[in-house]
């Protein structure tokens, strides 16, 4: 299809029009949001951003209408007057439509201001209005107040059925996405004049179906653009399909434009593709006829079905899903095909029960029954007949994605942009599109194709532009648009590319002459338009110039005569002349060379061969052997001198011989052609003037007796004369016997052709006949010794000698024997042998060279290291070793495809002995580096650092090397480059020792930069820092006690070094690096007595003085000089101890040793926490602000998943299900969540109907009031039963949730008297005591689902996720369930536990092969592990639809074979009685290593019951105490209880409480997004549900009735009603309203969230002790800035405007008719009738005291109930 999409399309790019000519413009002061023309007038009118424009057809500004800033709020309703002027501010006002309404002369005016307010405009003059009011109310707001909801419209005519008199009216559809504020139908019918009730701007079309609410989240309309075609208005745009799939799609609507319901409305997706790229995101549209090529070819190509010039296409630009798409596709669909399926669609639903081909292909949208809404048959005569649809026809339809109509892109642009604008235009039957991106380019389009044509000034230029508008008038010779071209419809007049050329000379008749002759030529010009009568054409050749005329359609004219032509330029034999044709005076049309020969020229071509050169030239000549002349050829001339064939021409051949001796009278024989007649001489141009005869032995031989020729070994041309006629001789050689031959050894070596001999008298080598034979050497003379090399050599020889000289020998065996100083010499025959080359290691190097190979093989040391040249498949390698075995180092391999096919080596030795090994190296792709660690070091260096990849074993050798750059700001002249080697390496892992970096850091400029030498593969280090060396204090003691902890202060310790790798030497021992601060170390003292370092020191026995040393790396520094003093020691040796007291003094002595050990090891950690306090309160801001930065990168993925629709909220069954009847006692498995019901079939029509009844009877309001009354009377209908019930009456009314709030008023009202009257108002509906305060929990549950979904659950899942994250970053006892991050003191891990973090590498079996990165801590059990991996790699799917820990396992390949992991095997390591979970690090799981995730067959009920081995079972069985970080405290003060102390307790419960300084890192990390969430619960500046602002208006409403109710009571109401019922119980339970799981260790830490939220929301000040909880200790100071949130958000509800009692029951409507269908309703009322049954005989008794009740026959109607129920009979 590209080939005819290049012919048919021309896409306008603004950066090539800006360079070829001026462009109209117009320049606004703000954003252009719309622009529409008036095609009547040609004016434009721009809307931009507070101001409409409009300009007349040349862009010149005619008037302006200022519309903005404005003051208004959002939350107001128009007019501006009635709303708070502090609400008020200055408010753009974004111009969103215009449309021409030319009927009344308007412009139609709809901004972002006031709700979308329109206005009419004068269309002749924008500044003046027609029309514009504010105080008709929602009905007439047309636009959105959303910036980002576009909005389109399309004008049209209506008729309303019951009034046909009445002349159509005008009105103007509108479509729009849905805004925060907006009302939420999609489309809407605006009327433009007052009519019956209806005034303008008003939406006459009420009932539509076409709506969004309750489903904002599920469809997500962006509107781009609405059409009118044959009484059908069409709307494009993109949206979801559904809440479980949030991509977007694209679709095209369809009503009729008489629809008064919009009945017919109907959708069909449309389908945008280019190999194999969906581009489901329309951006822009354009409809038009496609013009007559582009239909040609669009029915040519077989995917549009029958279409011709006259079908309207839809082009559609469109782009991929997703916000920062920047490809774009432009894809066409015939609006005939669109109106075909949209039949399909509509007669599938309504004749073939929505199938086609048997498969489901219509769905509602906008609608929430997932039911097939095409249950009802018609028949084909009524669907004929209401074609527009119908109120009893099932509307609005949508086709499923299967059946959408598919396009292939005719054209794709990636990057730079996505596409936004399209526009069509049809010029000469071609079809060009215009399109603008979203940078801004093509956006004045009107008319840069018409003013670049002109600039063109030749027909070769200005067709290659490939511009459909620009073409070649040829007669006027200018290049024009068509319809400026006057004979442009005449054949061949208007030429436009790609399929027409320029007008060209075809040929010439006679296609060229003599230019000695003149005469008329023919032109053949096949493309030259028609020439008329009143036509002038002229033809100009050089400077002549005569008239033409047309002969049978080619042009005739007169050549100029021969002394008007340019001489013939020396050197050739014609001279070519231009030939240019000329219409009308001047316009030329076409021109070409004309080519004039000459003959008696022709010769110069080969003077040597005159008469072969005359006849053999294309000309007409021919050749006069009488006077040698070459002339024109000529019939009148003939004879056997006139020569005209190349055949004719004498000529010579065959000469023998054909090697002549240099010095040598030769006779040479030749064969003569043509030459019988005639006596010829022979010469030259080495015979300087002589000449010889020819002599003729037998026809047709001759011959000539020959000339001594003196040169070297040439090729010579003889030239044969006759009077002065050359003809040619074939080519002879002329060979010297002396050349090259300088010793009579190489001259017998000659070849025996040449006949060279030794000649004695000249001591040369010459021809056998110029040396007599007396003087002709046979035996050449002695050989003769020139230079010897080397001069020198040693006595006992074995050295090489070279010998140069003459007369040596040609073979080996010309030389018997050698000698040097008397003493034989071995000819080294060898050096005669030919190499072979026979194998190379290795075999495999990377792509970008440097490997040393070794090539073996024999002989190869042959000639020399200068002689050899080695490549590897075409790449050069340098010779690195030459001798028996040869290295080199292959060069960079310059080829795309790695690994290369094997490659053969070659060897070449000189330039003629060419070896190989076939097949023998093979280039890889160079490795790759992934990570490194650490990333700084000081400049001492030696900083052990390891790099992390794939492919480390290509390399022979690696290094790092540091560059420091020479600059200005260095301070250097040279750069400098320091250089470490590799310390070792293997495929994956390559470690290296830190260079050491002298430098002067005087200079602040120093650049670092580190690479990575990888043999000639070189990768840089990025990030790798240089730090200067830290500096080190002075010892402030010079003492140090072997129990004290010794402390080195200092500066710029901890940037680069950890105190693992640092080292500490006091004297000889080394000391333990406790912690590493950047200021501080920490160094345990050692554990045995040091000594001095030095044998000076140890021999100076008088001086106790140790060195402290500190070494970083390669960098020591020696700190200071102690004395080490040992406490408690014992000098037994100078006591004499009698033998039976012995045993005692050792019993006493290890006690002492226990006892002191003890107390140094406290003393040390006291001493340690000592100084840790000195800077916790820095340490805490430090690490909270690194936590949180670390929390907002990482939480980044989590945040693009929102912003995509990823967060997963339940349904609303589901989540009705978890609010109302999870926490009851049968949880997940209670009847109205299973919804199973257990009754027989042959029952179930009978309770079906009887529970109908009961329904029925639950609406009568007096039935309801009395049953609940006489409920909660009872004693045994306690708290948890009136949660139940009031639960299951929500479900079962949720059909009338305006009745059951009717309800709920009455018995709060009830409620509200009861607390009233009692004396104590505040404590109403703080406890869920009654029935009517769980309905109340209920009603806020559904009333704010909808808020939940858009608004808060958001930030609420944020900061779910956000917990969940930071307390995963640290370790988590799966035991105790206590973690090191966290926001509650109860949960905090109270132990330092070592740990690291781990990359594992997870394939999923079955899955495919791609590997999913998953970050774990080393410290996790392996269902931990699961848990981690699971959620990563299912992170696009809810929680409830991955699979289980207990249904996967997790298999370690360390190696060849795998692992299965788990959390207790035979391996578990064992602490007494106590068993420790499996770890990662138990496993010696590695960084990056790659694990297997598989389902199991069975689920494994525990972590020892996975094993298949029935010992190792009973094993594991033996001891069921387990434990994962931490024994239970309880366990440890059992074990410590005999030798523990007060002292020991309470050290260590010091020592815990430090850790609480973790609650506050947390809570610094998690700050802002509680905030986040605290805010979009409490601030009444956005929206408000109107459920809560109903609510609350009813307790205020109440409380003015009532004297003892004050403010702080309305308060407490209103916080026990919102937050604390509803808000606390979310945030306690996000699974509640997400599809998630909800740990022990998460639910501690939003328990105290919580709390927060529940102090925040009482009157009551808080005082604080510092014996208060840590957790309300931790939010204190946070708290008042939260109170007064809650202060003001009441207060902003306050302030609200009013939801009337119908606008909370439409709602309440709506809400039921969307959700009541999916509830289990009859469920519900089973369960509700099991109390009727329960309490039958007090609620009998109870109807029958009531009046009401009797006049109803209330109890009438529940004993039939019961009847038909219980399956018995009653009294009746």
């Amino acid at each position: 299809m590209a080939g005819w999409v290049l012919m048919v399309l021309l896409v306008v790019c603004v950066s090539s029009v800006s360079s070829e000519g001026s462009v109209l413009e117009f320049h606004t002061e703000t954003c252009i949001n719309s622009v529409v023309q008036d095609p009547l007038t040609g004016r434009v009118y721009l809307g931009a951003i507070n101001a409409i424009y409009q300009l007349d057809a040349f862009l010149s500004l005619e008037a302006k209408a200022e519309t903005g800033p404005k003051k208004d709020a959002r939350s107001c309703t128009p007019p501006m007057s009635t709303c708070m002027s502090a609400d008020l501010k200055d408010t753009d006002n974004i111009n969103k439509l215009l449309l021409v309404h030319s009927a009344n002369g308007s412009l139609i005016v709809c901004g972002s201001v006031y709700r979308g307010i329109c206005s009419l405009l004068d269309l002749s003059d924008v500044s003046k209005q027609i029309y514009y009011s504010d105080n008709k109310g929602e009905r007439t707001y047309a636009a959105s107040i959303e910036e980002n909801v576009p909005v389109v419209a399309v004008m049209a005519t209506f008729q309303f059925k019951d009034t046909p008199e009445k002349k159509p009216f005008s009105v103007f559809l509108v479509a729009k996405g849905y805004g925060s504020q907006d009302n939420p139908k999609l489309i809407t019918t605006r009327i433009l004049e007052n009519y019956k009730d209806w005034v303008v701007f008003e939406n006459i079309v009420e009932a539509s179906g076409v709506q969004t609410i309750p489903f904002v989240p599920k469809y997500q309309h962006q509107f781009r653009f609405a059409f009118k075609d044959s009484g059908f208005v069409y709307f494009l745009f993109s949206r979801t399909q559904d809440s479980s799939d949030n991509r977007n799609f694209s679709f095209v609507s369809r009503l009729c434009e008489q629809d008064e319901g919009y009945y017919s409305y109907t959708e069909l997706q449309l389908n945008c593709t280019a190999n194999g790229v969906q581009y489901s995101k329309v951006q822009a549209a354009y409809v038009t006829e496609p013009g007559k090529e582009l239909a040609r070819a669009m029915l040519n190509s077989g995917q549009f079905g029958t279409i011709t010039v006259w079908d309207k296409v839809l082009f559609v630009v469109a782009s991929p899903d997703g916000e920062n798409a920047t490809d774009s596709a432009l894809c066409m669909y015939p609006l005939k095909r669109i109106n075909e399926r949209v039949a399909d669609i509509l007669k599938a639903c309504y004749i073939q029960y929505g199938k086609i081909g048997g498969r489901t292909a219509v769905y509602t949208p906008y609608i929430s029954s997932t039911n097939n809404p095409c249950t009802n048959r018609h028949s084909k005569e009524i669907v004929d007949q209401n074609r527009c649809g119908a109120e009893f026809l099932r509307s609005p339809l949508a086709s499923k994605p299967e059946f959408a109509l598919q396009a292939e892109s005719v054209f794709n642009r990636q990057g730079r942009g996505h596409l936004t604008a399209v526009a069509i235009d049809v010029e000469n039957d071609d079809t060009i599109a215009f399109l603008g991106n979203s940078l801004g380019e093509v956006l004045k389009i009107t008319k840069v194709p018409v003013q670049s044509c002109h600039q063109k000034t030749d027909c070769k230029s200005c067709v290659a532009q490939r511009d459909p508008y620009c073409g070649w008038c040829v007669l006027e010779g200018r290049c024009t648009r068509r319809s400026d071209c006057l004979r442009a419809e005449e054949k061949n007049a208007w030429l436009w590319s790609p399929k027409q050329q320029c007008v060209k000379i075809v040929s010439f008749h006679p296609p060229r002459l003599s230019c000695k002759r003149s005469q008329q030529v023919m032109i053949n010009i096949p493309s030259l338009p028609s020439i008329r009568d009143f036509d002038r054409i002229h033809c100009m050749v050089g400077l002549y110039t005569s008239n033409a005329t047309m002969v049978d359609s080619m042009v005739s004219c007169h050549l100029p005569p021969s002394e008007m032509l340019p001489p013939t330029p020396p050197n050739q034999d014609s001279v070519s002349v231009p030939l240019r044709i000329f219409v009308n005076g001047s316009v030329e049309v076409a021109a070409r060379d004309y080519e004039f020969y000459n003959c008696a020229a022709a010769v110069h071509k080969a003077e040597n061969t005159p008469c072969i050169a005359c006849v053999s030239r294309p000309w007409a000549c021919q050749w006069n052997t009488a006077d040698h002349t070459c002339s024109d050829m000529s019939n009148a001339e003939s004879g056997p001198n006139i020569i005209k064939h190349k055949q004719n021409c004498p000529r010579f051949e065959n000469p023998d011989p054909t090697l002549i001796p240099v010095g040598y009278r030769t006779r040479i024989n030749f064969e003569g052609v043509n030459l019988e007649a005639y006596k010829f001489t022979i010469g030259t141009e080495l015979m300087k003037q002589f000449e010889d005869d020819v002599t003729t032995e037998e026809t047709p031989f001759f011959y000539f007796s020959g000339y001594v020729l003196n040169t070297v070994l040439v090729k010579v041309d003889f030239v044969v004369l006759n009077k002065g006629s050359p003809c040619p001789l074939r080519l002879v050689t002329l060979y010297n016997c002396s050349l090259g031959r300088e010793d009579c050894s190489l001259c017998k070596n000659a070849h025996l052709k040449y006949d060279c001999v030794w000649c004695a008298r000249t001591r040369s080598c010459v021809f056998s006949k110029l040396c007599p034979t007396a003087e002709e050497e046979q035996d050449c003379p002695p050989p003769g010794i020139t230079d010897i090399i080397p001069h020198y050599g040693p006595l006992n020889g074995g050295i090489s000698v070279t010998i140069k000289g003459s007369n040596l020998g040609i073979q080996k065996d010309d030389i018997k024997s050698i000698t040097v100083a008397g003493v034989p010499c071995v000819h080294q025959e060898e050096k005669y042998s030919d190499p072979k080359p026979e194998a190379v290691h290795p075999k495999k190097g990377p792509k970008a060279g440097g490997t040393i190979i070794t090539i073996t093989g024999t002989a190869l040391d042959t000639a020399s290291e200068e002689d050899i040249n080695i490549t590897v498949g075409g790449v050069s390698c340098p010779v690195e070793q030459f001798g028996k075995q040869i290295t080199c180092k292959v060069g960079q391999y310059g080829a795309e495809r790695v690994p290369s096919d094997p490659l053969p080596v070659t060897v070449m030795y000189g330039k003629q002995t060419v070896t190989q090994v076939p097949a023998s190296f093979q280039f890889s792709a160079n490795p790759e580096v992934a990570d490194h660690q650490p990333k700084e070091s000081f400049d001492c260096g030696g900083r052990k650092i390891v790099v992390t990849g794939s492919g480390f074993d290509l390399i022979q050798k690696a290094s790092v090397r540091v560059q420091v750059s020479a600059d200005e700001w260095s301070g250097l002249h040279t750069p400098l480059e320091f250089v470490q080697e590799a310390a070792g390496k293997n495929d994956t892992t390559l470690q290296f020792l830190s260079p050491s970096v002298s430098v002067n850091r005087t200079h602040e400029g120093l650049s670092f930069r580190t690479f990575i030498h990888l043999d000639n593969h070189i990768v840089e280090l990025q990030p790798f820092e240089y730090h200067p060396d830290p500096t080190f204090n002075k010892l402030p003691s010079n003492v140090i006690t072997e129990n004290s902890m010794i402390i080195v202060t200092g500066r710029g310790f901890s940037k680069a070094m950890t105190a693992k790798e640092a080292q500490a030497f006091l004297g000889d021992v080394l000391c333990n690096v406790n912690t590493l601060q950047d200021d501080k170390l920490f160094l345990d003292p050692p554990t045995t007595t040091p000594r001095a370092r030095s044998k000076r020191q140890r021999r100076d026995t008088t001086s106790e003085l140790l060195d402290l040393l500190i070494k970083f790396g390669n960098g020591e520094w020696l700190v200071g000089s102690v004395h080490y003093e040992r406490k408690y020691e014992v000098k037994l040796d100078t006591i004499i101890i009698p033998a039976v007291i012995v045993p005692m003094l050792l019993i006493i002595a290890i006690s002492v040793v226990c006892y002191r050990r003890k107390s140094q090891q406290a003393e040390r950690e006291y001493e340690k926490v000592k100084h840790q306090l000195e800077n916790l309160e820095e340490s805490v801001r430090d690490r909270c602000k690194k936590e949180f930065t670390d929390l907002m990168i990482e939480m980044e993925d989590h945040t693009n998943d929102l912003s995509e629709g990823r967060i997963p909220f339940l349904d609303y069954k589901t989540y009705t299900d978890r609010v109302f009847f999870l926490p009851s006692k049968d949880g997940a498995n209670d009847v109205m969540i299973t919804g199973k019901l257990d009754i027989p079939e042959s029952r179930r029509a009978t309770v079906a109907q009887a529970l109908n009844q009961f329904s029925n009877l639950l609406n009568s309001k007096t039935f309801l009031i009395t049953f609940i009354r006489t409920l909660e009377a009872r004693p045994d209908f306690n708290a948890r039963a009136k949660v139940y019930f009031a639960s299951l009456l929500t479900v079962a009314l949720h059909g009338k949730l305006e009745y059951y709030t009717d309800i709920m008023r009455t018995l709060l009202l009830g409620l509200m008297e009861e607390y009233v009257q009692s004396k104590n108002p505040k404590l109403m509906l703080r406890r869920s005591e009654t029935v009517v305060e769980r309905m109340l929990c209920n009603w806020m549950s559904i009333c704010l689902y909808q808020f939940l979904k858009d608004t808060a659950g958001e930030p609420l899942y944020k900061l779910f996720r956000a917990i969940k994250h930071q307390i995963e970053k640290g370790p988590v006892d799966a035991q105790v369930k206590k973690a090191k991050y966290t926001l509650n003191d109860t949960g905090l891990l109270g132990d330092d536990v070592e740990y690291c973090m781990l990359t594992l590498q997870v394939l999923v079996q079955g899955e495919g092969h791609d590997v999913t990165p998953v970050k774990v801590l080393d410290c996790d059990t392996i269902s931990q592990v699961k848990e981690k991996i699971i959620e990563q790699v299912y992170k696009n799917l809810p929680y409830s639809q991955r699979p289980k820990v207990e249904s996967v396992t997790l298999e370690w390949r360390p190696g060849s074979t795998g692992q299965i992991l788990s959390d207790l095997d035979v391996t578990s390591q064992k602490e007494g009685r106590w068993r420790r979970l499996n770890t990662l690090a138990h496993y010696n799981v590695r960084d990056n290593a790659t694990l297997v995730l598989s389902r199991v067959l069975h689920t494994q009920q525990s972590y020892y019951q996975n094993h298949d081995n029935h010992e190792e079972r009973n094993a594991l069985l033996e001891d069921d105490k387990v434990f994962h970080l931490v024994r239970p405290a309880e366990e440890l003060d059992e074990v410590k209880s005999k030798r523990g102390s007060i002292k020991d307790k309470s050290m260590t419960k010091a020592i815990t409480e430090i850790y609480l300084t973790r609650l506050l890192s947390v809570k610094g990390t998690l700050q802002q997004f509680v905030d986040d969430f605290f805010r979009s619960v409490l601030c009444s500046g956005t929206i408000v549900p109107p459920a809560v602002k109903y609510f609350f208006d009813f307790l205020d409403e109440q409380a003015l009735k009532h004297d003892n109710v004050d403010e702080e009571t309305i308060h407490i109401w209103k916080t026990n009603s919102l937050p604390l019922r509803f808000w606390v119980n979310i945030l306690k339970n996000p699974h509640f309203i997400f599809d998630v799981h909800v740990t022990e260790v998460v639910d501690a830490s939003l328990s105290v969230i919580a709390q927060t939220f529940m102090d925040a929301c009482t009157k009551s000040e808080h005082k604080l002790s510092r014996d208060s909880p840590s957790n309300k200790l931790l939010y204190a100071k946070e708290i008042s800035t939260y109170k007064k949130m809650v202060d003001d958000y009441y207060k902003g509800i306050r302030q609200m405007v009013p939801v009337s009692d119908q606008d909370m029951n439409t709602h309440l409507t709506e809400v039921s008719r969307a959700y009541t269908d999916k509830l289990n309703t009859q469920v519900a009322l089973h369960q509700l009738y099991q109390y009727a049954s329960k309490y039958y005989k007090e609620v009998v008794l109870s109807l029958d005291e009531d009046p009401a009740a009797q006049s109803k026959q209330l109890t009438l109607r529940l004993q039939q109930i019961a009847a038909a129920l219980e399956n018995k009979v009653t009294d009746l």
